[in-house]
């Protein structure tokens, strides 16, 4: 069941900061999403690859989907003719096939780069060396990568109630996502997302300085 009350309050608190809210939807029903859809929400993520493509043909095609969840190459074929923006980008490899599957469809695919934060193994990411040296690569690739426009950072923090420690870890993708701005994506207004924050910890997140935030619980009630 939708909060629609709590989707009100996000927006009104969100949007007075220039702040994108991307609903979750994941394992959720398509009349679920339409009801939001309806209040005016636009921006949806998915982080199964089988389940997106399913949804979004049953869906208003004015929707933004955001592709959130770790994805394989062998995968990008599927949301590649209509997603709208790729979360989690962390791999040279990744990025050099979603060009290849946005050429083949006519298209340049907005993605960001996944920055791993958290004091946890089990998410994915890179750190801020290896991400220096994929921009180095993207670089010296440029001319054959035109199907592709990397937008920004995105990371998730530890899943802790330890408050100072999440703060730290947004603090340094900030910090992280403004170097990069002002090194690799100088006078590029399109590099502009930090993607930070979800249910538990947003308010810390937009805090830290994140212009989108990745909710889902609050809104379509736990899975």
């Amino acid at each position: 069941m939708v909060n629609t009350d709590t989707w009100e309050t996000l927006q009104e608190e969100l949007s007075k900061k220039n702040i994108t809210l991307v609903a979750v939807s994941k394992t959720k029903p398509v009349s679920d999403i339409l009801e939001l859809y309806n209040l005016g929400q636009r921006e949806f993520g998915e982080n199964y690859v089988q389940e997106l493509v399913e949804k979004q043909p049953q869906l208003p095609s004015d929707i933004h989907w955001h592709y959130i969840g770790h994805l394989q190459g062998n995968k990008v074929k599927y949301i590649a003719p209509f997603v709208h923006l790729i979360h989690a980008v962390d791999s040279f490899k990744l990025l050099v096939e979603i060009n290849k599957q946005a050429l083949k469809n006519n298209r340049i695919i907005d993605v960001l780069l996944q920055m791993h934060i958290a004091n946890e193994e089990t998410k994915f990411g890179l750190d801020e060396k290896e991400i220096i040296q994929l921009l180095d690569y993207y670089e010296a690739q440029k001319e054959a990568l035109k199907n592709i426009r990397i937008c920004g950072l995105m990371g998730m923090a530890t899943n802790t109630e330890n408050e100072t420690q999440i703060h730290s870890e947004y603090f340094r993708l900030h910090n992280f996502f403004k170097f990069v701005s002002d090194t690799s994506f100088f006078n590029k207004p399109f590099f502009s997302i930090c993607s930070m924050g979800m249910s538990a910890d947003y308010k810390i997140a937009v805090e830290e300085g994140s212009s989108m935030v990745r909710i889902g619980s609050i809104l379509f009630g736990n899975r």
